[in-house]
C-alpha cells in the first residue's frame, strides 16, 4: 500500500464523521465541503421524520437549526437561490413554518437569532445543564417560553411539511450533482 492510500484510508473515518454533523454550521467536509449541501444531504436523516428525536431535545433542536438554516440559505443566499428549485425553497419555507408553529416560535423571528438559541440550548444539554437550556429558549422568538419549548423539543411528531421538505432538499441536491457531472 502506498503512502497516499494509506493517508486516505485513514482519513476516511474522519470524513464520514464531518458529513455527518447535525448542525450545519459544523465543518461539513472539514470545511472543503458546502454546508449548505451537508445540511440538505443530511435533511432525511436529520429531520424527514422529527419524532425520531423523542427523548433527545438536543438532538431536535438541532434537527430544527437544520431547517431554519437550509430555509434561509436556499432563499437568500445568492449561490444557493439562483440554482435551486423555487419549489424546493418553498417547501423549506412551509417545514420551517410548519416546526415554528408546533414549538412556538413567533413566525417574524429572526432566523439567527433562532438557530443561536436552539443551538445554546443544544450545547447545555449536552453539558447536562438543563436551566441553561431553558434559559436559552426564553428570548422573545420563544412564546411559550423556555421549559415549554423543550418539552415540545423532547416530544417532536412527525411533521408532513417537514418531511417533504426532508426528501426534497436532498433529491434537489442529487439534482445539481448530476447537472454539474454531465
Amino acid at each position: 500500500m502506498n503512502r497516499r492510500t494509506l493517508l486516505a484510508a485513514l482519513a476516511l473515518p474522519t470524513l464520514l464523521a464531518a458529513c455527518a454533523t447535525p448542525d450545519p454550521a459544523g465543518s461539513y467536509l472539514l470545511g472543503i465541503g458546502s454546508p449548505v449541501r451537508g445540511a440538505a444531504l443530511n435533511a432525511p436523516n436529520l429531520f424527514g421524520d422529527l419524532s425520531r428525536w423523542q427523548g433527545q431535545p438536543g438532538g431536535a433542536a438541532l434537527a430544527v437549526v437544520q431547517i431554519e438554516y437550509l430555509a434561509e440559505a436556499l432563499a437568500e443566499d445568492p449561490y444557493w437561490s439562483t440554482r435551486t428549485s423555487p419549489t424546493v425553497v418553498m417547501q423549506m419555507q412551509w417545514a420551517r413554518r410548519e416546526v415554528r408553529d408546533h414549538l412556538g416560535i413567533h413566525g417574524g423571528a429572526p432566523p439567527e437569532a433562532v438557530m443561536g438559541a436552539l443551538r445554546q440550548a443544544a450545547e447545555a444539554l449536552d453539558r447536562g445543564s438543563r436551566a441553561a437550556a431553558e434559559a436559552a429558549l426564553q428570548g422573545p422568538a420563544f412564546s411559550r417560553g423556555g421549559a415549554e419549548t423543550l418539552r415540545l423539543l423532547a416530544s417532536m411528531p412527525r411533521l408532513p411539511r417537514s418531511a417533504e421538505a426532508a426528501g426534497a432538499v436532498n433529491a434537489e441536491m442529487a439534482r445539481q450533482d448530476n447537472l454539474r457531472n454531465n
